[in-house]
């Protein structure tokens, strides 16, 4: 009888089990073959056991370390949260854990937690980025260690690396054309932070309107920065238009939010005198006072993809190394799809 108080090695369950070591590690980690009766006796016995993976040793023998930075501006905000979920679900059948970090939208600071991620010895890293255009400082010093990367949502222009993402100009677009066929011909839009997602949904927005012959007043654009609360602020701003905006594309669901709140307490309603179109379909958008419209992104899907691409990376890393191949970057841009809800129904 193997006793409690000593650390359960695999060559413990495997004695006890009379099977191999190796097949007591194929069935811990789920890889391999091995009959389902015999991985399913195996992580009995295992956790009856109490058996703990000694992640030092198997680091030593694969010179991995089983762990997957996660970069993030914030970690509150409903988008990135559902991002760092679907990421956690996806590398957690491979044997991966993640280190999420974030750094609140200061470039200094996620260059620091970068590399504090980096000293950690990180298999890879996922990251969506606050760099300023054309400072990749960074990312030369995460390609120069060897460590795979993907970027997430942000994309950086310049820089040579895998990125998955939505057609953000695809989102400006299909947000206004909705607001163009619900009848709304003087169109808002509360524009994103500095930053080129922003830049590409407002981009959607105008070419939209271009082509129903809608004109590009500059007075109905107004920043509505990311959150509720800058947002308000901006849609006020942008009922003192005359017109008065009869739709206003937001640059995201919480923005909307805002926008929503600031259009009820001046008296008007949503959707009867102003159609409000957001970004995102966070999990929240259909419990609203009014359910919103919105574009969906595939949130989660991004963490899926983003997930699977970095432990594609990781898994074929030696095989570049060895042939000193220098990996060839994917693109992935997911498509937005609409969601109709109150907020846009007269």
């Amino acid at each position: 009888m193997i006793l409690a108080a000593m650390a359960v090695t695999m060559l413990d369950i495997a004695r006890d089990l009379k099977v191999s070591v190796v097949t007591v590690s194929k069935a811990l980690r789920n890889q391999g073959r091995i009959s389902a009766a015999t991985r399913k006796r195996v992580l009995r016995r295992a956790k009856e056991l109490h058996y703990q993976m000694n992640w030092v040793a198997r680091s030593l023998v694969t010179r991995r370390t089983y762990t997957i930075g996660l970069l993030l501006p914030e970690l509150a905000h409903p988008f990135f949260a559902e991002i760092a979920r679907a990421i956690a679900h996806t590398v957690r059948p491979h044997g991966y854990h993640v280190i999420i970090s974030y750094f609140e939208e200061e470039p200094e600071l996620e260059v620091s937690e970068a590399d504090s991620l980096l000293t950690r010895q990180v298999d890879g890293l996922i990251i969506a980025s606050a760099q300023r255009v054309h400072c990749l400082d960074l990312f030369r010093r995460i390609q120069g260690r060897k460590v795979p990367f993907v970027l997430i949502d942000r994309p950086i222009a310049g820089l040579r690396a895998s990125f998955v993402g939505v057609d953000n100009q695809a989102i400006g677009r299909l947000a206004t054309e909705h607001l163009i066929a619900r009848g709304c011909r003087w169109i808002g839009h509360l524009r994103g932070p500095d930053m080129g997602i922003a830049t590409e949904r407002f981009e959607g927005y105008r070419r939209a309107l271009a082509k129903h012959g809608l004109p590009v007043y500059p007075r109905y654009v107004v920043a509505g920065g990311r959150e509720d609360g800058t947002s308000y602020e901006g849609m006020r701003q942008l009922l003192r238009v005359r017109p008065v905006p009869d739709g206003v594309f937001c640059y995201n669901d919480t923005v909307a939010i805002g926008a929503i709140k600031a259009i009820r307490e001046a008296g008007l309603k949503v959707p009867k005198d102003i159609c409000v179109v957001g970004a995102g379909n966070f999990h929240y958008s259909d419990l609203l006072v009014v359910p919103l419209t919105t574009i969906d992104q595939g949130t989660c899907q991004m963490g899926v993809r983003a997930a699977e691409l970095l432990i594609e990376q990781i898994a074929s890393k030696r095989e570049r190394m060895a042939s000193k191949r220098s990996p060839q970057p994917k693109k992935i841009l997911l498509p937005p799809k609409l969601v109709e809800r109150e907020s846009t129904r007269r």
